[in-house]
Parts: C-alpha cells; structure tokens; sequence
C-alpha cells in the first residue's frame, strides 16, 4: 500500500527540516512524499533538495495553503492520502506504518488520531493536547472536529467527494471534514494516541478578530453542505479547546 504525504512549502526553511527528517526516518517504505512550494525566497528549495526521499516537487505560485493542498493531492499516486504540514512534525517514526495498519483493513476509508501543540523553539515543549476521541453522527454538533494534520483519507474519497474549497480560507480544513464524515457519512477509524506534533501559532487563533472570521467561516461551511448546525454548535467549536490545556 502507497502512502502519500503532501507538505505545502512557502518560505518555510526556519522549520521544514525537522518536517523532511521525520518523514525520512519512518519505518515504512511505501511512502511518496510530495512538496508543493509556492515560490519560496528564503533556503526552503536548498534544503528540500538535500532529502533524495522526495518524490514529486511542484514550484509555482498558489493561491494558498488549501491550493498548494489540493495540487499534492491532484499529483499523488498513493492509496492512501495525509498531510503534513511544514512545521510540524510525527510523533514517532512508526506513525506510517500504524497508519497503513489501519487502512488494511479495505472497510477503512478515513483515520485520524491525537496531536500536541509544542512551542515554535522547543518540540519537546508540550502547549495542549488535542485528544480527539471517537467519532459519532453527533459529533460536529457539538463542536467537535478531528485534527486535520492527524487526518488520513483513501484517495477514493477525495474522488468521491471533492477537494479543498479554498474559498472558505481558515475553515477549508473543518469544511472537508465536515463534508467526508457528516455529509457523506464515510466510516473513520480513530486511532487513541498522538501521531503529530504542531507548533503553535495558528491563523485562526492569532486574534479575536481572525477567530470571528473563522467562526462565519465555519456557519458557511455548514450552509454549502445543506446541513444545519444547532444555534451553540459553532460556539462550542473554540471552547472545546479549553479542555485541551487540561490535557497536557
């Protein structure tokens, strides 16, 4: 089984070493890895070519994160699709080979798991704790959502229902998931331990006034998808992350 990770570059070269060396350092040898540059200024290229594991290289402009995203998944080959984000990193080395584990099973269409927010200088340094838990029907509507950087989708479900809608900026994420597990209703398998390690310093949490726009960013999410939220469900979205300080 082919694993593809997808990892969007854009003068990324304070953290995309330690990204590259995980990756390299896994236990699996089925992976194809794909980096989608948007035209880096800094040593983010000189340093992504000293990793022969690499598979694809795509460099030209996007328009985003959620557009270098969807051109990796357009690119990718692999059975199996996951993200990894520039600055973040796996938690062990053997995060791929658990997460192929989970999709032998040919019912699994979707995986996630746990994650921790660490500090930007010290990976080491846990922030929060992100423990996702099982998912139900239920779930979105009470604000909870699965980490996306955790999140594992068989590349037939991307065939089935879409990409990234890049339109909805902070929340394209949260809409995607939205859409494959509560639209869709396609099966996701939990996996109940960290994979992922991500440094803090989210858009969507900067400020107050960045998590206002999330937060009509995620009422569209749900209104595109013809689904109806309940009148606290985009409320308890945020809150739900207080717990995580608890988890640490």
């Amino acid at each position: 089984m082919k694993i593809s990770l997808i990892t969007a570059t854009y003068n990324s070269s304070s953290t995309i070493r330690d990204t590259l060396q995980c990756i390299q350092a896994q236990d699996y040898a089925d992976i194809e890895h794909i980096i989608v540059d948007g035209g880096s200024a800094d040593d983010t290229l000189r340093i992504v070519a000293e990793f022969p594991h690499i598979a694809k290289l795509i460099t030209e402009k996007d328009e985003g994160i959620y557009d270098a995203m969807n051109k990796g998944i357009a690119a990718a080959s692999g059975d199996v699709i996951g993200i990894l984000n520039s600055d973040d990193v796996y938690a062990r080395n053997t995060v791929v080979s658990t997460i192929a584990r989970a999709f032998s099973n040919p019912e699994v269409q979707a995986v996630y798991a746990d994650l921790q927010f660490v500090q930007r200088d010290d990976l080491h340094k846990v922030v929060r704790t992100w423990k996702a838990g099982p998912y139900s029907k239920r779930s979105f509507y009470y604000g909870w959502m699965p980490p996306h950087p955790t999140f594992f989708v068989h590349r037939k479900v991307y065939d089935k229902v879409g990409l990234f809608n890049c339109s909805l900026r902070s929340a394209a994420d949260y809409e995607l998931m939205l859409r494959i597990l509560l639209k869709h209703e396609i099966p996701a398998v939990y996996i109940n331990e960290v994979i992922i390690k991500m440094r803090v310093g989210g858009v969507s949490t900067a400020s107050l006034r960045n998590r206002l726009k999330a937060n009509s960013q995620d009422r569209l999410a749900w209104k595109i998808n013809g689904l109806d939220p309940y009148f606290f469900t985009l409320y308890m979205k945020p809150l739900r992350k207080l717990g995580q300080f608890l988890k640490r």
